[in-house]
This record gives structure tokens, sequence and C-alpha cells, in this order.
């Protein structure tokens, strides 16, 4: 690339949307890659690029765009990660970007996530288009692979082109409901006040040369003097990732969205600990149509590189760079010092954030963490510490310390948990979650603490003394005292180990068996006669043939009985409830409830 001194640069385009709507498919179909296929889940966890210049555009557009019409050399497209625990992703995306794409499935509709895309570009004013995807799931769709969408919706059935057209308006209306104007792409004349809907298919390509043909045409028209660079800027940049490559060691996948980057040049980066200062030793930039982060890609080296752009950078010293961190080139000692203390400062609010309680979360990049983060806020979730990198046993070490059991856990997305740091969890009885999609993994520590709260609510609740009546029979006196043995009508239930107490209040005993035929049982439910023992009384003294008795609820039972189970009491147990609420009221001994 040979520096000028003022260029267009090419507009950074931010694909959003729910997951599984088909941000990345759509890409792929642009780029005729098969990224989607490749990530964990068919989710797109990390930020990625890739660049289509403008003859590729013109190529797939055919007679819609004359590249000759055009002065921006192409569209660099973001792809973002799809799920909600990447809104602070999208945010940052979203800010960097020019144009966005907001892909929505038209039978799904939208969804929480599409939501929240809206409301990152209405933050941002960001201009977008809508993608309405999947058109080839409508009943009875012909698909013309790779057509424009009006030459392939003329040639559908009417009754098809009907149901295309409710869903269509189902979109827009929706749009409409979070405060945009939209209609049909073809029908707006002013994309600055309506947002234009293009019908889609990322697996057919029916649609992409149209949303393409939009793109541009919104970028070209609208962006204007956006798009103008000064390569005399020092260059700013985002690390995507930090990887090993054959040949160059560490290496980084950059965005750089202003200024240029040279080889030689001084960068700074966030790193594990202290940022690092180190010099570009090469810049390779993907071929043609290539996502930045396929490792198959083929690299061309380049001397020079101006923004908007995805670069490898090959420098030294790259061991502890941190994936998600800024980049910026520094041209004199008075700029490094400033950027290094701004740089250091973004990372240690993230990475190495601490608090007193709360869970451990290891991930692969800044960005990762970010977004667990950000997720688990939502939620009320506390973290104790977060961190890039490794599970290791200091890790482990760290979570075992905390004293409540629920946040006894270790958070870790994508990263390796080292042979003794596991062996140390199972001992220690540290929980550990692992997974590649990072939805996946939240939920899988929302659903263990979940079942943990409702499996320790259920012991609490077990241990209850609920509400128990009984009528001692006529006649079914089978031993006085030591202890009292006595045949008995259930009129609520009752258990082994239950205090009982009289008509009046007054305490008698407490049950110690229950025999029904013979067999000692753990409940009698109501309508049932046994035998019972009670630990206590001497029937014709402080018990009678004939007299009810009642359980005799402890003070911190009857609390939890009326705040928490007694929407779940038996129709016999809520009667004996209240009967039992009289009778401490009546002899002033009703419970502070």
């Amino acid at each position: 690339m040979e520096k000028r001194d003022n260029e267009t640069r090419t507009p950074i385009v931010c694909m959003l949307g729910h997951v599984d709507h088909g941000k990345t498919t759509t890409l792929d179909k642009i780029r005729g890659s098969t990224i989607a296929e490749e990530e964990a889940g068919s989710i797109t966890q990390h930020i990625g690029a890739t660049e289509i210049p403008l003859d590729v555009i013109s190529d797939v557009c055919g007679s819609m765009v004359d590249k000759d019409d055009f002065k921006i050399p192409g569209l660099l497209f973001i792809d973002t990660p799809g799920h909600h625990a990447f809104t602070s992703l999208r945010s940052r995306g979203g800010s960097l970007a020019d144009i966005a794409v907001l892909i929505v499935d038209i039978e799904d509709g939208f969804q929480p996530q599409t939501e929240e895309a809206l409301e990152i570009l209405k933050k941002y004013k960001t201009p977008f288009v809508v993608a309405a995807n999947k058109i080839d799931k409508i009943p009875g769709w012909n698909s013309i692979e790779n057509s424009g969408f009006m030459d392939t919706y003329e040639e559908q059935a009417s009754k098809v082109q009907n149901m295309l057209d409710d869903k269509i308006y189902e979109v827009i209306g929706n749009l409409h409901n979070a405060g945009f104007s939209s209609e049909r792409y073809y029908k707006v004349s002013n994309f600055a006040k309506n947002i234009g809907v293009v019908p889609i298919s990322a697996k057919t390509g029916e649609g992409i040369p149209d949303l393409l043909m939009v793109l541009i045409g919104l970028a070209q028209r609208y962006l204007g003097e956006n798009l103008d660079v000064s390569v005399e800027n020092p260059g700013e940049g985002t690390v995507l990732e930090v990887k090993e490559e054959k040949g160059f060691g560490k290496t980084l996948d950059v965005i750089l969205y202003d200024g240029c980057i040279t080889v030689g040049d001084d960068i700074i980066i966030g790193g594990h600990g202290d940022p690092i200062n180190t010099r570009v030793r090469s810049l390779l930039k993907p071929k043609s149509t290539q996502e930045i982060r396929d490792s198959s890609s083929k690299f061309k080296k380049v001397e020079i590189v101006c923004a908007a752009s995805g670069v490898k950078v090959v420098a030294p010293n790259l061991e502890n760079a941190l994936s998600g961190s800024p980049l910026k080139v520094v041209t004199d000692e008075e700029d490094k010092l400033e950027v290094f203390e701004e740089i250091k400062k973004t990372t240690d609010d993230i990475v190495f954030s601490t608090a007193d309680s709360g869970i451990m979360v290891k991930a692969d990049t800044i960005g990762s963490l970010e977004a667990i983060i950000s997720s688990l806020a939502d939620s009320d979730i506390e973290i104790r510490r977060s961190g890039i990198g490794t599970v290791s046993k200091r890790d482990v070490v760290e979570a075992g310390t905390i004293e409540e059991p629920l946040e006894k856990c270790i958070l870790a997305f994508d990263v390796d948990v080292l042979p003794e740091a596991d062996k140390l969890a199972s001992r220690e009885g540290v929980r550990i979650f692992s997974d590649k999609v990072i939805y996946r993994l939240i939920e899988k520590y929302e659903d263990w603490v979940e079942e943990r709260k409702r499996m320790q609510e259920e012991k609490k609740l077990e241990k209850i003394i609920r509400p128990g009546k009984v009528k001692i029979l006529l006649d079914h006196t089978f031993r006085q005292s030591n202890p009292a043995v006595v045949g008995v009508k259930v009129l609520s239930d009752i258990r082994p180990g239950y205090p009982l107490m009289n008509t009046e209040g007054e305490y008698v005993g407490r049950i110690k068996e229950i025999q029904d035929k013979g067999e000692s049982v753990e409940k009698a439910n109501p309508g049932l006669e046994v035998a019972v023992s009670i630990e206590g009384p001497t029937v014709g003294r402080q018990i009678e043939e004939g007299e009810t008795l009642y359980v005799d609820i402890p003070e911190k039972h009857a609390k939890i009985i009326q705040m928490e189970l007694k929407e779940n009491l038996s129709q016999y147990e809520k009667k004996t409830y209240q009967e039992i609420v009289d009778i401490k009221r009546k002899d002033n001994k009703f419970w502070a409830i």
C-alpha cells in the first residue's frame, strides 16, 4: 500500500443479531468460506474481521453495482458473537462500526438479543439495515441460488409471496415498536430516516446481492467525510487474538480502526500484568475475502496498513499479550508513558478486579472475560476474582477459601484446567465449570446453583414440623405411660418426633413411633387409624381417650410455614394450621409471626 496524505478508508460493517439467526452464515455466503461450521457450537465466540473488496462486491451484485460509481475500497465486516452474554462486546463493536447489519430470523422474529442490538445501535447512533433471514424456510419457497431478491420473489407462488409479506410486516412492526421507521429496502428513498429491510437467505444466497448493494450505497452516500483518514495519524486498533503462527511465533490478529501501522513502529498493547511495549517486525494481510482468524489463510507481507483493516502483527515479546486489549502506535517517549498508563488502567479494571466474595472466572481473552463479567453482573452474581489464562492450582486454592458453598466455583471459558488444579478441586470441593460457548458456560453454573438451592430448600423443608392433628380413640389405650401407647384417628399428617399439645395449647408429649397394622411408618396421612407411642404423658392424666391433640409447632418453624410453605400445605394442613393459630392466640401463646 502506498502512503498518501489522505485516503478514503474501508467502512466497518458490524454484524449483529440473536444467536443462530445467521450472522456468520450470511458472511460465509459473501466470502465463500465455512467459518460458521468451525465455531464451537456453530456460535461465534470472538470478534472476527473480513475485508470484502469492491471488486468482489461488484461481482456478487452484478448489474446492481457499478464499481466505477464508488470511491470506497470495499467493506470490512466485523462478525460479533451472538449470545446476550456478549452485550458489552457488541457495544464495543457497535461503537467502532460505521454501519451495522441486524440479522433477524423471520421465523423466530425479534428475540432478546435483537432488542439488545437495537439499544446498542440507538445508543451509538449507528446507521443500520435489517437482513430478514431464512426466507427459504417459507413453506413452498422455490429457491434460486444467489439471485437478487426481486428476481426470486417474482418466481414464487402468490400464496408464498403473501406468507413472506406477512413475515416482513411483522419485522417492520417490531421495528416500529422499538422506535424505528422502516420499510422494504426498495421502497426507501432516504436511508437516513428509514431503516431498509432486506429479505435474504444466507443458505441459498438469495437477497445477498441486494444486501451488499444497500450497504455500499449507504456507506458511499451517507458516511462521506467520516471515511476520510489521515495516514499521518498513529494507528489504533483492537487485538482480536494472540496466536502461534508457524515460522513467526506469537502473533496478533488486529482490527486497525484509525490511522496507519508500519513495519518498525513502536506499539503498546495490554498484557498479563503491565502493558507490553514492542516493535512491529512484520505485517501480514490475509488474502482477499479471508477471515483473519482462519489459520488456513495465506498471508502477504506488507510494509504499511491503514484503517480500516484486519492485519496480523508479528513482533517480539508477545508471550503475555492479552486478546481483546487496545493496540496503539506510539511516536515519542511522552506519548509512550501516557498510552502505557491508559492501557494499563483499561486492562486492570477488567482482568484484575477482586472482591471479598463471589465466584472465580478465567477466560481466554479480555473480550470474553468482559462479556462474562457483564452477564454475571446482570444476574447479580458477584465475582471474587477474574483473569486470563489456564485454571491453576493457585486459582483452586483461592476458590477453596470462599465460605459460601454456592460461590466455591471457577467458571473457565475456553481455557485448560491444569491436571494438578483439577485434582485439588476434587479434594477441596471446588466446582469447575468449563465450556467453549459462553452462554452455555453461564447456564451450566446457573443450573447448578438452582439445583443446589432446590436441594437445600427441600432438605430444610423436610425438617420443618408441619401442622398435624389426631383424635385419641375410645377404648384404644394399649399402655398408659413410659411411653403411652394409644390408637388414634389421623385428622392431619403426623410424623415421629412431632411434639403434641392439647386444645388449651399445653405441651403434652412427643410422638416416638407410629405403627400401622403392626409396621412402623414414617408418616400417617389423614383418615388412617394407627397406634402411636407418646413420650411424656400418662393416659388419664395429661391426655384422655376421645381427646383431640395438635402438633405443637415451634415458633421458628411456624415462621417458615407462614412465609414459604403455606401455599404448599394440603387442604387438611391449612385447616389444622389455622386451628393451631387460633389456639395460640386464645391462650396468648401465639408465635411472633
